[in-house]
C-alpha cells in the first residue's frame, strides 16, 4: 500500500510499504478514506521534534473496517469509523477516570501514545491506504453515511481537530454568556471559536495575522483581530470598553492559546517567542478568569535556543495567581467527547468541516505540507483522500 513517510528535514515522500495485519484480537484494519493533515506534523517535518527517518505520518484518519481481530465484538467489516488520535486501551486506570491520552498500557514506559507521531509508541500513521487500530472496539467511533458524502469533512475532524478545540474549551471552562478571546486562527483555534459558540459564549474574538484564517474566524462567527497591525490585547479591549461593567472587567472571561511554542513575537515577527500569547493572555483576561492552553508545548525543541530547548519557558506565574486565574493544559482525552461531537454534527448543530480548504491525493500530499508549513492561502487545513487521483 501507499503511504505518507517522512525521510528527513522536510523531505516527505509517498512510499510503498506493506499492507497492516491482524496482530492482536483487538485489532481492526481499517481502509482510508480520508485522513486530515495537521500543525503538529510540521513539528516532526520541520526537524523540530527529530524523530527518526521512516516515521509513517498521519493521525487523524477516517475510513471503512475491511477486517476485525477475533477479539472484536462492537466493530465489524464494512462500518464507517473514524480512529481518534490517541491509542488507548479503554481499561486501565487512566482510561477508566477518563484520562485516555494519558492511557497507561499503548505506550510501555510513558503515559499516552499517538499514531503517526515521535515518542509516542509505535502505531504507523493514517496517511496511508490501510491502518492497524488496536483495542478497536475502544478506538473506533463508528458513524452513519457514506464515504465521501456531505459528512466526510466533518467526520475526519473527529479524528483530532475538532475534538481539540472542543478540549480548548473544557480547559478554559467556557460557560453560557462567557466573552472569550482565542489566540490562533489555525484549525484548533477556529474548532476551539465554534466550540465556545456552541457552548453559549456571548462574545469570541480571535486573534491572528494571516488574512483567510481571520476570515473563517469570522465565518465561525468571532470578531477577527488582526495581530499584525494592533497590539491584540489593547484591541480587544478597545472593542470591549463599552460593554464592560466596570474597567477591570474590560478583558474577557476566557482566553485560549492555540499557538503554542512557536508562537512570533510581535516586537520581531521574524523571531519565535514562545511566551507570547501567554503574556497577552495574562494582560487580557480579568481577574478570576480561565486560560486554556491547547497549543503545542514541547520537551525539546531543537530549533531553539537557551532554555526553551529544553523544554523550559517563562511563564508569568506571579500575575496568574495575584489575579486568580485558573491555567488548564494537557492533551486531548479523545474518549470523553468524540461520540458528543459526533451527535452535534448528525444533528446540524455543529459543522467543524468548514475549516477544510483543500483535498489533495499521494501526488500533492508533500507539496501540500510544504505550503501549510509556509501558511500560504488555501491551506488552513488540508485534507488527503487517498483515493483521489
Amino acid at each position: 500500500m501507499r503511504a505518507v513517510v517522512l525521510r528527513g528535514r522536510c523531505d516527505i515522500a509517498v512510499e510503498e510499504v506493506p499492507d497492516p495485519q491482524i496482530e492482536a484480537p483487538g485489532d481492526a484494519i481499517v481502509a482510508v478514506t480520508s485522513s486530515a493533515l495537521c500543525g503538529s506534523d510540521l513539528h516532526m517535518i520541520e526537524g523540530r521534534i527529530g524523530p527518526d527517518a521512516g516515521l509513517r505520518l498521519g493521525h487523524e484518519p477516517l475510513g471503512v473496517v475491511t477486517e476485525v481481530g477475533s477479539g472484536v465484538s462492537r466493530v465489524r467489516p464494512g462500518q464507517r469509523v473514524v480512529a481518534p488520535t490517541h491509542v488507548f486501551c479503554g481499561t486501565c486506570d487512566m482510561c477508566a477516570r477518563g484520562y485516555s491520552a494519558a492511557c497507561l498500557r499503548v505506550n510501555p514506559g510513558r503515559a499516552g501514545a499517538a499514531y503517526g507521531y515521535a515518542g509516542m509508541g509505535d502505531y504507523p500513521g493514517g496517511h496511508a491506504e490501510y491502518l492497524r487500530v488496536p483495542f478497536a472496539d475502544t478506538n473506533l467511533v463508528t458513524l452513519p453515511g457514506e464515504p465521501g458524502d456531505g459528512y466526510e469533512d466533518d467526520f475526519v475532524l473527529l479524528a483530532d481537530a475538532f475534538v481539540t478545540g472542543w478540549h480548548a474549551t473544557e480547559l478554559a471552562d467556557v460557560r453560557p454568556g462567557d466573552t472569550v478571546a482565542v489566540f490562533g486562527a489555525g484549525t484548533i483555534g477556529l474548532l476551539a471559536v465554534h466550540a465556545a459558540m456552541l457552548r453559549g459564549a456571548r462574545e469570541v474574538y480571535c486573534v491572528d495575522a494571516v488574512p483567510d484564517r481571520l476570515a473563517l474566524a469570522e465565518r465561525f462567527g468571532a470578531v477577527p483581530v488582526d495581530a499584525a497591525n494592533a497590539d491584540p490585547v489593547e484591541r480587544i479591549r478597545a472593542l470591549r470598553g463599552p460593554t464592560a461593567a466596570d474597567p477591570l472587567l474590560g478583558g474577557v472571561d476566557c482566553g485560549i492559546d492555540a499557538v503554542g511554542f512557536q508562537a512570533k513575537d510581535r516586537a520581531d515577527w521574524s523571531r519565535e517567542n514562545p511566551s507570547q500569547v501567554i503574556d497577552d493572555l495574562v494582560r487580557l483576561v480579568n481577574p478570576a478568569g480561565r486560560l486554556g492552553i491547547a497549543g503545542v508545548f514541547t520537551p525539546a525543541d531543537q530549533a531553539a535556543q537557551g532554555p526553551a530547548r529544553e523544554g523550559r519557558y517563562q511563564i508569568p506565574w506571579a500575575a496568574l495567581f495575584n489575579q486568580g486565574v485558573r491555567l488548564g493544559f494537557g492533551r486531548t482525552h479523545d474518549l470523553r467527547y468524540t461520540r458528543l461531537l459526533r451527535d452535534l454534527v448528525v444533528s446540524g448543530r455543529a459543522h467543524p468541516g468548514r475549516v477544510v480548504t483543500r483535498h489533495v491525493g499521494f501526488r500533492d500530499v508533500a507539496d501540500a505540507y510544504l505550503s501549510f508549513d509556509r501558511r500560504e492561502a488555501g491551506h488552513v487545513k488540508v485534507v488527503l483522500r487517498p483515493d483521489a487521483r
